[in-house]
């Protein structure tokens, strides 16, 4: 075999990773030295990926389109395999009845808020198509949802499906510049609207670097755990679960692939779902998984506990950031050409009224800590979960509210609530009738999950009257 530079084969994701880590690198040094960069709370992973973006427009870097699609599609996927494979904490399995509830409306008001910028996306994309731009591709307003409230590596999946399966030319560029500006709105239109509240309660949101160390500590080891290092490392036996898992996850895609191919007419519809959302699928099966192990503990049959919190949080942090890296920068902007009215749009419109409505929302779910609740979900529902994170930690870095549990659970719950709009998703590119019935049902679903949130003050003024 030739070792050589020669052979590129060899070579080629050596590189790719290589000048990927270059550009984090750099991208950290930007942020820790650039006060404004530092203030507007934009995560290195972003930084790094305008940067690698602008070099590879520009040809001075050869980064590879197709690599960093496949980045982006792999990486969301282990992420969250990561996440669902951690065991649950005994504070996460203690929370109050008024913790649980509160983490279930949250759950309920991260699915409302999908409807209600799926809503606005298909309001935009018909409108336009019965006005100046006939000819585009309606469905593409179901990509706000995706890019806003999941985030690049659901938006590049959705987009990428549309384009394959559907024929939306740039959709998955489409989808990935989406959740670009998604972040960039919980980012800077995050500490703006931060900025402004702070001034009227004459408070400052500027800190030191040590306010800003995790006030919450994971623990590196807990009893029952496998030793970090034995016959095999204990970082190693982390990623063979995920990359088990996550093989599982292929063969069973594979299987349900090859079952509905036999039905036309469901299997067009759920095929390409089943791979665009490869990450739930994935969740579901380490969520098993991690079961079947806590199963075998409880009856000794499994003396150890083999998965390590500390760890996985690592692996799945490391592979958002990554994630968040490649969906900028594999960005084409000519792909963008005759869709920048609709992109402007959109991305304007849905920073705009998702910051309305959280914040009127906020105020109802969360009278106790009404600012806090509204940031942490502002902040993930135009960016991620991490972003939420970011915002809430300027105003409560030891996490004394409940803001960042109701991330955590109302993230779980919004899997079982939200699961109608995967079809809906499915749906809504196959012909016109079928965009305008999801447009009502998810117009009809969000009024339905409203009423639900504001069933308490309903019901107060129903009693007063």
């Amino acid at each position: 075999m030739d070792f050589s530079g020669s052979n590129l084969s060899l070579w080629f994701i050596i590189v790719q990773f290589g000048l990927l880590a270059a550009l984090v690198l750099f991208g950290n040094l930007l942020r820790r030295k650039i006060p404004l960069l530092r203030v507007s709370l934009l995560p290195t992973a972003v930084i790094a990926g305008f940067l690698g973006l602008f070099v590879r427009q520009m040809g001075w870097v050869p980064f590879d389109k197709t690599f960093l699609e496949a980045v982006t599609y792999h990486m969301t996927a282990i992420g969250f395999i990561a996440i669902s494979l951690r065991k649950p904490t005994r504070s996460e399995r203690e929370t109050s009845k008024k913790l649980f509830r509160d983490g279930v409306n949250s759950g309920v008001f991260i699915v409302s808020n999908y409807l209600i910028q799926c809503v606005l996306g298909l309001i935009i994309t018909v409108v336009l198509s019965l006005t100046i731009m006939p000819d585009i591709f309606k469905a593409a307003g179901v990509i706000l949802p995706m890019g806003y409230g999941q985030g690049p590596g659901q938006a590049f999946n959705v987009g990428n499906t549309y384009e394959q399966a559907y024929g939306f030319a740039g959709g998955a560029t489409f989808g990935l510049a989406i959740a670009t500006m998604g972040t960039l709105w919980a980012c800077i239109g995050g500490i703006i609207y931060l900025n402004i509240v702070a001034r009227r309660r004459r408070q400052t949101t500027e800190k030191v670097d040590a306010a800003k160390i995790d006030h919450i500590q994971e623990p590196f080891f807990e009893s029952g755990e496998i030793p970090l290092t034995e016959a095999v490392d204990k970082f190693t036996i982390q990623l063979a679960f995920i990359l088990l898992v996550y093989l599982a996850t292929y063969g069973l895609s594979s299987v349900l692939t090859t079952v509905l191919s036999g039905k036309p007419g469901l299997g067009k519809t759920l095929i390409p779902l089943i791979w665009g959302f490869n990450f739930l699928i994935g969740s579901s099966l380490a969520l098993v998984m991690r079961a079947i192990m806590g199963f075998l503990r409880r009856r000794k049959i499994m003396n150890r506990q083999y998965t390590n919190n500390y760890l996985l949080n690592r692996i799945s942090g490391s592979a958002f950031d990554i994630m968040v890296f490649a969906s900028i920068c594999a960005i084409d902007i000519g792909d963008l050409a005759g869709l920048w009215i609709p992109f402007l749009l959109m991305s304007t419109l849905g920073g705009f009224v998702t910051l309305f409505y959280i914040r009127r929302m906020a105020k109802v779910l969360y009278p106790d800590y009404d600012l806090e609740g509204m940031l942490a979900m502002y902040g993930m529902m135009t960016g991620t979960i991490s972003t939420g994170i970011m915002l809430l930690r300027e105003i409560d870095p030891s996490f004394k509210t409940p803001a960042a549990n109701n991330l955590v659970v109302g993230s779980s719950v919004a899997i079982i609530v939200g699961a109608p709009m995967l079809l809906l998703i499915g749906l809504a590119p196959q012909s016109d009738l079928l965009l305008y019935v999801t447009l009502a049902a998810s117009s009809a679903y969000a009024l339905i999950l409203n009423l639900y949130l504001l069933r308490s003050k309903l019901f107060k003024r129903f009693r007063e009257n």
